[in-house]
């Protein structure tokens, strides 16, 4: 029988600043920095047993599991539909461009933006996909 997992944990995304990157998710998310990993990165808490890892691009390439990530990544975060606005609201109080605001199939929306480093940031209502 095949063992299962029980989600995502970690989600990494390679800034260029990360001090300014971790100010930018405590502010605009209310994310909090969790663990501290010198000049190399940091880990902040994303929701309830999620991890959001902010990393120096090029930073961990010399250990001993090597990774980075380069362009315009993306990562996509819950919200509540009737938050939504409220979101929309947010964001433009806080100078941050909406680039698109998509209505999906299955009654779910989306809006999309971008952090200081570019990488696409999507809020998301229950109903974009089949199993959320």
């Amino acid at each position: 029988m095949q063992p299962k997992t029980q989600g995502i944990l970690e989600s990494s995304l390679y800034v260029d600043d990360v001090a300014r990157s971790a100010r930018f998710y405590e502010k605009i998310f209310g994310f909090r920095v969790i663990s501290d990993f010198g000049g190399r990165g940091c880990a902040m808490e994303a929701g309830t047993r999620q991890v959001l890892l902010l990393f120096t691009k090029k930073g961990s390439r010399a250990i001993q599991t090597p990774h980075d990530g380069d362009g315009e990544l993306h990562v996509a975060f819950v919200i509540r539909a009737e938050e939504l606005t409220a979101w929309e609201d947010w964001l433009r109080g806080n100078g941050i461009a909406v680039e698109e605001k998509r209505a999906w199939d299955l009654g779910g929306q989306s809006i999309y933006f971008r952090d200081p480093d570019r990488h696409l940031i999507e809020i998301a209502t229950p109903g974009v996909w089949s199993i959320y």
